[in-house]
């Protein structure tokens, strides 16, 4: 009862002259430190949740972007493989825009892993037009030539190759002979020189058209040595081939508009068959 009371009269004052405002002031901030002590645990709670929502969002972001940053690497990789692919095949169009046959673009499917062979295979073949005794080019120069020709597929010697030999001349001056591949992708040999040849380093070799298998005019190598030895009746002349036959990715066969297709490779001996 005395309880009921005081709260009628502490109401009636309350409403009348706001006499409890200041009571009430002192009472809240006495109470805020509980009021947070009670709130603390949810409070706690909640911002848990969001951190560990937030760092889930933050992780799976992050894994999202490292696999968008591989991917992009890889297709940037990519990118600049077909930049450089790009610019081989401008450099083989305007090679074969420069040459009066007709000429086809092929890959370079395999090498040849031994190290005594300078041999590729080519993903053009027979129903292509391929055919045995076919020269091939790049951009610079010849690379070699068809050896056997399958239905889809070519295996090709180069120029390079020990085996094989290529009738060439001097730009300058006319001057006839054979290139012989010495089994070095960057040298071939000029070994029938004699000693009082007209030839000198750097010297353009180009292809003399004798024999029938390459066409006549184009690029074959580079003169590098032209050593004499009056001791010898030849002289010792070397070449690096104007072809980039260690680098190609691709090659151009070439169909002579003005000569039959040559039934046989020239070469030095017949190459072992394995």
């Amino acid at each position: 009862m005395l309880l009921a009371i005081l709260s009628i009269v502490f109401m009636t004052l309350d409403i009348r002259a706001g006499h409890m405002d200041a009571i009430r002031s002192s009472i809240s901030v006495m109470l805020h430190p509980v009021r947070l002590a009670v709130d603390l645990p949810f409070a706690m709670t909640e911002w848990i949740g969001e951190s560990l929502t937030l760092r889930r969002r933050l992780l799976a972001e992050n894994e999202r972007l490292r696999l968008e940053s591989l991917e992009t690497a890889a297709r940037l990789q990519r990118f600049d493989a077909l930049q450089a692919e790009n610019r081989r095949l401008r450099a083989l169009m305007e090679s074969s825009a420069r040459v009066a046959d007709r000429v086809l673009v092929s890959e370079i499917m395999a090498v040849d892993l031994d190290p005594l062979r300078q041999r590729i295979v080519i993903n053009k073949g027979s129903v292509h037009g391929a055919y045995r005794g076919q020269p091939l080019l790049d951009a610079n120069g010849i690379v070699g030539q068809i050896t056997h020709a399958s239905p889809v597929s070519s295996e090709a010697v180069l120029i390079s190759d020990a085996s094989h030999a290529v009738p060439v001349e001097v730009n300058r001056n006319g001057l006839r002979t054979i290139a012989v591949g010495t089994g070095e992708a960057e040298k071939l040999s000029l070994p029938f020189l004699p000693n009082n040849a007209e030839i000198v380093e750097g010297d353009l070799l180009i292809t003399s058209g004798l024999g029938g298998n390459f066409p006549p005019g184009y690029p074959v190598g580079v003169v590098t040595r032209v050593t004499r030895d009056p001791a010898n009746p030849f002289a010792t002349v070397e070449a690096r081939p104007a072809a980039a036959l260690s680098r190609n990715r691709e090659v151009l066969l070439v169909w002579s508009t003005n000569e039959q297709p040559a039934s046989e490779p020239v070469t030095q001996r017949e190459p072992d068959d394995e």
